[in-house]
C-alpha cells in the first residue's frame, strides 16, 4: 500500500512528468517486451517497465521478484542502445524532464 497518494494537480502533474513524459515505446530485439525508455543523458537512462514487459521477459522471469532482479536485461540494454544509435530515442532532458 502507498504510504503517499499525491491529490494536488501540481503533485500529480509532477508525478506524470517523472514517470511518463518523453517516454519512447522500445522493443526488446531478443524476446519483444514493450517498455518505455528515456535518456536525459548519455549516462542516465530510465526504463519503465510494464507488467506484460515483465512477464515477456525471460531473464527478468528467471531472476524473480527480488533484489537481483532489479539489474536490467542485458539484450534489453542492447535493444535500448540500438534504439539510440538510430535517433528512436532522443537523449537530452527537456524542461527539466
Amino acid at each position: 500500500m502507498p504510504s503517499f497518494v499525491p491529490t494536488s494537480a501540481d503533485t500529480l502533474e509532477d508525478q506524470r512528468l517523472y514517470t511518463q513524459a518523453r517516454l519512447v515505446d522500445v522493443a526488446c530485439l531478443d524476446c519483444l517486451a514493450h517498455v518505455g525508455v528515456k535518456k536525459n543523458s548519455e549516462h542516465h537512462t530510465s526504463i519503465q517497465w510494464s507488467h506484460d514487459a515483465r512477464e515477456a521477459c525471460p531473464e527478468l522471469t528467471r531472476r524473480g521478484h527480488g533484489r537481483e532482479a532489479q539489474a536490467a536485461c542485458p539484450r534489453l540494454i542492447a535493444s535500448i542502445e540500438e534504439a539510440t544509435k538510430s535517433g528512436q530515442v532522443p537523449i537530452g532532458a527537456e524542461d527539466g524532464w
